[in-house]
């Protein structure tokens, strides 16, 4: 076998000491979590809406925020609270401590993961806010980037101020606003569509001004970049008409150029003598 018995035996010892050493050190980091998730005595004696454990926000705008979210549930009936955490949590205490029901929002802040936000959603929301809005929150205010260029505390805020918005407007399908690296999606897919129109439009006969039918066969490909891509999520998230504007104008430049660059539509006379 290549490995003697006496070796074996010697190695034995210290196999045994490494397998007790990381059961017992799985045991406490299996452990340690569970008395985490329910703690009590973390919740403040005074009532609040805002537990900033994580120190995520100054003392000024945990009390502007605080106020805000009062009234705001005094005004439509809604609960956002808000709960930072790092190493502490209150855990499932916080259910109680708010009563959290099918008309509330907690928002939980979290450093520690890949994303900053996370959601727990009351059933009755889903119906004016749907998973998609959730995720596409997350993922706006809560990424990395946005984290790193504007803080814990902008991230918060503005996802806080997404949802009242929405929740005034009973409904939205989408997060409110286009982010500049949003909008610079859609306008490369609006140029892009352009130049796959274009190049489906170039002449392909002697005289012909424009083929037709190739745009048409062509359309499923550059209206999904256009209309689906370039210009849908820029209407229904803003009602400026400047990103909308330099979408449909950086389509006709795509349009324009493929269209009349010799040569991307082939040889007009080849194809008919073919």
């Amino acid at each position: 076998m290549g490995i003697s018995m006496g070796s074996w035996v010697k190695g034995q010892p210290l196999r045994w000491l490494l397998a007790v050493w990381v059961s017992v050190a799985c045991w406490s980091f299996a452990a340690a979590p569970a008395a985490a998730y329910d703690n009590p005595e973390l919740l403040p004696e005074e009532p609040t809406l805002i537990i900033d454990l994580a120190k995520s926000l100054s003392g000024a705008e945990e009390e502007r925020l605080n106020d805000r979210l009062q009234n705001f549930e005094d005004e439509s009936g809604w609960k956002l609270r808000v709960l930072t955490q790092y190493d502490r949590t209150p855990g499932r205490a916080v259910k109680e401590y708010w009563g959290l029901d099918e008309r509330s929002v907690l928002l939980i802040a979290d450093p520690r993961g890949g994303n900053l936000l996370n959601f727990s959603v009351g059933d009755a929301l889903f119906d004016l806010l749907p998973r998609t809005f959730w995720i596409e929150l997350q993922t706006r205010y809560g990424n990395q980037f946005f984290v790193r260029d504007n803080g814990e505390n902008l991230a918060i805020i503005e996802a806080l101020g997404a949802i009242e918005t929405c929740l005034r407007k009973d409904g939205c399908a989408v997060v409110p606003g286009l982010p500049q690296e949003q909008w610079i999606l859609t306008l490369i897919t609006s140029v892009v569509g352009g130049v796959i129109a274009g190049f489906a439009g170039h002449p392909r006969k002697p005289g012909q001004i424009i083929a037709w039918q190739w745009v048409l066969i062509f359309s499923p490909l550059w209206g999904i970049l256009f209309f689906a891509f370039g210009l849908g999520p820029v209407v229904t998230r803003t009602s400026d008409w400047i990103p909308l504007t330099r979408n449909v104008t950086g389509f006709a430049i795509g349009f324009l150029v493929a269209f009349l660059s010799p040569g991307l539509g082939g040889d007009p006379s080849s194809t008919s003598e073919t």
